[in-house]
């Protein structure tokens, strides 16, 4: 680690040009795997030990079986709420909830928050930690806040975030898994009768090639950023239709392509509007299509200014809401939000940032509030507002970790409409069945996978 703080020092001395934003110093370096941990979190417990101390993430229980991966039982299922926050008793925990979960308490008599005992459940490979400590020392901005400068590898860019955008730039480079894949997902929109549609099912492939593991070499601004492909089984309208996904790296002279394969139409066409606020392909009128995940995609169409951290109740450890046994689909869903007895909250740390729009660019949401966690940068929620003001939409990932291996699961996402009293549920998988890690990088899916051509190839005729 010594080498890289050397290296930046050296660059700044010399005035190196092409980087944004200060470094951080030797002493703050110091701090990661001490007072915090290696990708930033602060490793202390709060005050009223509400907050636990991280002490090394989750393992597996007695009862997960190596055999079935893709079932991942729920290790904290005797836990009971320690309360629940209604809109009757919401001013008590005032200070620890977001706009958008007020909005909701004081919208729909039937929203609750059952707060549970929380538990830090990430878990990090060590050649990702390994990269956080390298880029801690040598990763840096552009001027522009928009592309990568200086040195960056394979894990969180930004350990210490100094600004906003080095916030949502540890969403982006977000450590998932090297790579998984879904034979089975489901998005299903509700609306405010309760009356459920099925918007979109799906097998799901993903791979991120910055983080195969046993690689060296330091991300690169003509890499790819991920890879994903879609293929569609339903509804029947949209049955044989394929999706393929680039991100690059470089998301502004670069930016996002994606192919879709038609087979009404028997070929692939170039689909350069899957980005920004075009209306989610699964989302039923409900979304964008940079509402996956709270915040998916490009990011020069804001400014983001990063208010501080914050003790906030968000989605956690969401085992309960995945399995079909103690949550079946009946269950789950129900007028203007998933059922409470379903979802699981707990308090944890989150970076707060405010994304306003720039001048001259365009979006339906002016305004956002953006919640991510100090564990792992791609869990959080967000408040979407409109053009008065006002809260529009209220989006949160509903995370679990992986057991087989270390990782995360933010892939499902929630985003409700306060406005028409709808929500859909995008990219869900039930416990049994779900997501299936890749564990060996031989068995990844790799480029050729994702190309067009391919989704040519396969395509129904």
């Amino acid at each position: 680690m010594n080498t890289y703080v050397k290296t930046l020092t050296l660059m700044l001395a010399l005035g190196a040009s092409g980087i944004a934003g200060a470094a951080l110093t030797p002493e703050e370096i110091k701090q990661l795997g001490t007072t915090l941990t290696p990708w930033g979190a602060i490793k202390a417990g709060n005050a009223d030990g509400s907050i636990p101390a991280y002490t090394g993430g989750i393992e597996p229980p007695p009862s997960y079986d190596p055999k079935k991966p893709q079932y991942r039982p729920d290790p904290f299922a005797n836990e009971k709420p320690l309360f629940s926050i209604t809109a009757a008793n919401m001013a008590k925990y005032e200070d620890k909830l977001t706009a958008g979960q007020k909005e909701m308490l004081k919208k729909y008599a039937t929203f609750r928050i059952d707060v549970y005992p929380s538990h830090r459940t990430a878990k990090y490979p060590k050649y990702v930690i390994d990269n956080t400590l390298k880029n801690a020392a040598s990763c840096a901005l552009a001027p522009n806040l928009l592309q990568l400068a200086g040195t960056c590898f394979g894990g969180v860019p930004f350990p210490i975030p100094k600004n906003g955008a080095e916030v949502m730039w540890n969403r982006t480079l977000k450590y998932d898994q090297y790579a998984y894949q879904s034979p089975g997902q489901t998005s299903t929109l509700v609306d405010r009768s309760g009356r459920r549609v099925e918007t979109g099912s799906f097998a799901y492939w993903q791979t991120y090639p910055h983080y195969e593991p046993g690689r060296s070499k330091p991300i690169s601004s003509d890499d790819i950023l991920e890879y994903g492909r879609v293929d569609w089984t339903g509804p029947a309208r949209k049955a044989g239709e394929k999706l393929v996904l680039h991100d690059s790296v470089d998301m502004l002279n670069v930016g996002r392509r994606a192919w879709t394969y038609l087979p009404g139409q028997r070929r692939v066409k170039l689909s350069p509007d899957v980005a920004y606020d075009t209306p989610s392909p699964a989302g039923g009128g409900v979304g964008t299509v940079d509402d996956t995940q709270v915040f998916y995609g490009a990011q020069d169409r804001y400014n983001y200014k990063l208010v501080g951290k914050k003790e906030i109740f968000i989605p956690y450890n969401t085992f309960k809401l995945h399995d079909e046994k103690l949550c079946p689909s009946e269950k789950v869903f129900t007028p203007n939000h998933l059922n409470p007895d379903c979802v699981r909250w707990e308090l944890h740390r989150v970076w707060v940032v405010e994304a306003t729009l720039k001048e001259g660019k365009r979006h339906i949401y002016p305004r956002r509030t953006i919640y991510w966690d100090e564990d792992i940068p791609a869990v959080g929620m967000a408040d979407n507002y409109d053009d008065a003001g006002k809260i529009f939409r209220v989006s949160q990932i509903n995370y679990y970790p992986f057991y087989e291996t270390t990782g995360h699961n933010p892939h499902e996402f929630v985003v409700h409409d306060l406005n028409s009293g709808a929500y859909v549920r995008q990219a869900y998988t039930p416990a049994e069945g779900g997501m299936m890690v890749v564990t060996k990088p031989t068995e990844a899916k790799q480029a050729a996978f994702y190309d067009s051509a391919a989704i040519a190839q396969e395509g129904v005729r």
